[in-house]
């Protein structure tokens, strides 16, 4: 079986379908069986594994066309991508068990 994700709005994931592999030998052939299927053209094949597209995508995941990679939803309104696609706090995460606040700007330690 092959995974697809289908695109929204700003390359938004709203859903994935599974595709049996006779009918998806490759992506643009799975691409155009789900199109023919359900009249819907904005799909990308995904890959459970991150093998490709570096992560599996969920709904609320970006498609990044430029970088070809799926991008997970952003965790902090603070937060930026960095040069491999990861969402990146605006300070650096120390060594330990520590959880970012939000409203502090700061890592706190975690309870133990």
């Amino acid at each position: 079986m092959k995974l697809f994700a289908k695109l929204g709005l700003n390359s938004k994931v709203v859903g994935v379908c599974t595709v049996a592999d006779e009918s998806a030998p490759d992506e643009a052939t799975g691409i155009e069986f789900l199109t023919q299927l359900t009249s819907y053209p904005f799909w990308k094949e995904n890959f459970k594994d991150g093998s490709k597209r570096k992560n599996y995508a969920g709904i609320g995941y970006t498609y990044d066309d430029d970088n070809d990679v799926f991008i997970e939803p952003k965790p902090f309104s603070s937060w930026s991508l960095n040069a491999t696609q990861d969402w990146e706090a605006p300070i650096p995460k120390p060594d330990g068990d520590y959880g970012w606040n939000e409203s502090t700007q700061t890592w706190d330690a975690n309870e133990k």
